[in-house]
C-alpha cells in the first residue's frame, strides 16, 4: 500500500469502475476551487443490483490499494451512493437520478484530468 496522489487514487477510482462496467465516468479536478473536497467521480449504473456492485468494488480497491475508507450515504434503493473520502467524493447513481439530480452542472466548469494510460 503505497500513498497515492489525488491524481492516483481518481485514476484507481476511475479505473475500477470502468472495469465494472460503469457508463458515463466523469472526473472533475478541483484542486483550489473547492472548499469540500479535491476531486469528484460521477459514474451511472444500470441496475439497483449494479449500483451496489460498483460501490464495493470501489471501497475495496481504495482499500486495498490506497489503504482508504469511505463514509458511505445513500443506497442502492435510493438510486444515488455518495463515497466520501474527503479529498475525493464519488457519485453513483441510476441513470433517472442522475439526470433528475444533475450534479454535473455543478462541477461542469472544473476541468478533468488527464485519463489513466
Amino acid at each position: 500500500m503505497q500513498n497515492m496522489t489525488i491524481s492516483e487514487k481518481t485514476a484507481l477510482l476511475q479505473k475500477t469502475l470502468d472495469d465494472n462496467k460503469a457508463e458515463d465516468i466523469k472526473v472533475y479536478d478541483l484542486v483550489g476551487k473547492s472548499s469540500i473536497t479535491d476531486a469528484v467521480v460521477i459514474a451511472t449504473a444500470t441496475s439497483t443490483p449494479h449500483l451496489r456492485a460498483l460501490s464495493v468494488a470501489a471501497e475495496r480497491a481504495m482499500a486495498e490499494q490506497a489503504g482508504e475508507y469511505c463514509r458511505v450515504s445513500g443506497d442502492p434503493e435510493t438510486a444515488w451512493m455518495v463515497l466520501d473520502y474527503f479529498d475525493i467524493m464519488v457519485h453513483l447513481f441510476l441513470a433517472d437520478a442522475r439526470a433528475y439530480y444533475d450534479i454535473e452542472e455543478t462541477w461542469q466548469k472544473a476541468p478533468a484530468p488527464a485519463k489513466p494510460e
